[in-house]
């Protein structure tokens, strides 16, 4: 078979043409190979050893999974006002396509930017306002806390339990409300008693409202700050405390009972995929005892068969079978609040802006 010879000019086209595809496909494969760049907005320092250090730590699983698929970034230091709308627009910006913000106080803020840059995925930690391309993700630390009320019932001689509290938002107000509802089972004559700080993380604050309530009598310590300073000062003080967000539990060796630990790699590894594969959808989501997604390491501190006993609850809230905010539950008002055999709904743990009976100590306005 033969063909006829091609025009010189023809074949110049051709020649062109030709060119023009296999550059095309050279810059395809590149564009394909390209990291996802990921952004990630802290609200203290990554070393707090609390909150935004776990989620540093999350941050890190994500880049040790994925390699060179990812290219990620991160701001720390970054208060819930102002600055937080700057800094979330600034890593938009710069070619972030996934955004993950930390804090409550940057709902707004986020929300906000994402408006504007509608072809980035946001998600959003512990806030309740979603957008096509804003999610949001929290863990179920009230069910940790609630272990940790059984375990301050069993431990405390003083029958005064102390929580240190940042700001009386529902995220606060339900982890308080899950100790005080162990308490009402397990020791009905203890008392909860509550200080704000209105910081999530001032390791001086912290301290000194360790210190006011331990004066008051207390020997369990509880708190909702990001700094171990309330650990370190139950240790030198020689009461028991439960660390929170990381496990705090080598800053105090001989008095910590139990961490409240949030494992956020999991979700940030599965997010990144879903972002990778363009099957992101945004959503409400709640990662507890059942999906790993917090994990309850109990001390030797703690003796066995009240070990035990935190263990027996701990697997049955994993399966399913037991949920801390079941019924009948009334406020402190004595109005019912849940029926008798009723579970809460991840809208009113959401929403949560009422305390149990029980709980003497009143929320800010």
């Amino acid at each position: 078979m033969s063909y006829p010879l091609l025009k010189k000019q023809s074949f110049k086209k051709l020649l062109c043409g030709l060119t023009a595809a296999l550059g095309m496909s050279a810059a395809l494969s590149a564009s394909a190979q390209e990291p996802l760049k990921i952004g990630f907005v802290y609200l203290g320092p990554v070393g707090d050893h609390g909150w935004t250090y776990q989620h540093e730590q999350g941050r890190q699983e994500l880049v040790e999974h994925f390699g060179d698929k990812v290219k990620t970034t991160y701001v720390e230091n970054v208060d819930e006002g102002a600055s937080a709308e700057r800094v979330i627009r600034n890593l938009a910006t710069s070619g972030n396509q996934l955004i993950f913000t930390t804090s409550f106080g940057y709902m707004n803020p986020t929300i906000k930017v994402a408006q504007q840059f509608p072809k980035v995925t946001f998600e959003h930690a512990t806030g309740y306002k979603q957008a096509k391309n804003v999610g949001t993700y929290l863990a179920r630390t009230y069910e940790g806390r609630y272990v940790g009320g059984y375990l301050a019932a069993k431990m405390t001689k003083s029958h005064k339990i102390g929580y240190i509290a940042s700001f009386p938002i529902p995220e606060v107000i339900r982890d308080i409300n899950a100790i005080q509802l162990a308490l009402n089972k397990y020791d009905p004559q203890a008392e909860l008693k509550v200080m704000w700080v209105n910081s999530w993380f001032d390791p001086g604050k912290e301290a000194d409202a360790a210190n006011a309530l331990i004066d008051q009598g207390v020997d369990v310590l509880f708190q909702h700050t990001d700094s171990p300073a309330p650990i370190q000062t139950a240790e030198r003080r020689g009461v028991y405390s439960i660390g929170y967000a990381s496990d705090m539990c080598h800053f105090g060796p001989n008095s910590c009972l139990m961490s409240i630990v949030n494992d956020w790699g999991p979700f940030y590894i599965r997010t990144a995929q879903q972002v990778m594969d363009g099957t992101w959808k945004p959503e409400d989501f709640w990662g507890g005892l059942h999906d790993d997604m917090l994990k309850l390491p109990i001390s030797d501190v703690v003796p066995a068969d009240v070990k035990q006993g935190a263990e027996k609850i701990i697997a049955s809230i994993r399966s399913g079978e037991f949920h801390p905010f079941t019924g009948p539950i009334k406020d402190q008002s004595g109005t019912e609040r849940l029926k008798a055999g009723e579970t809460i709904t991840n809208q009113q743990l959401a929403s949560m802006d009422w305390c149990v009976e029980g709980l003497k100590a009143d929320m800010p306005k």
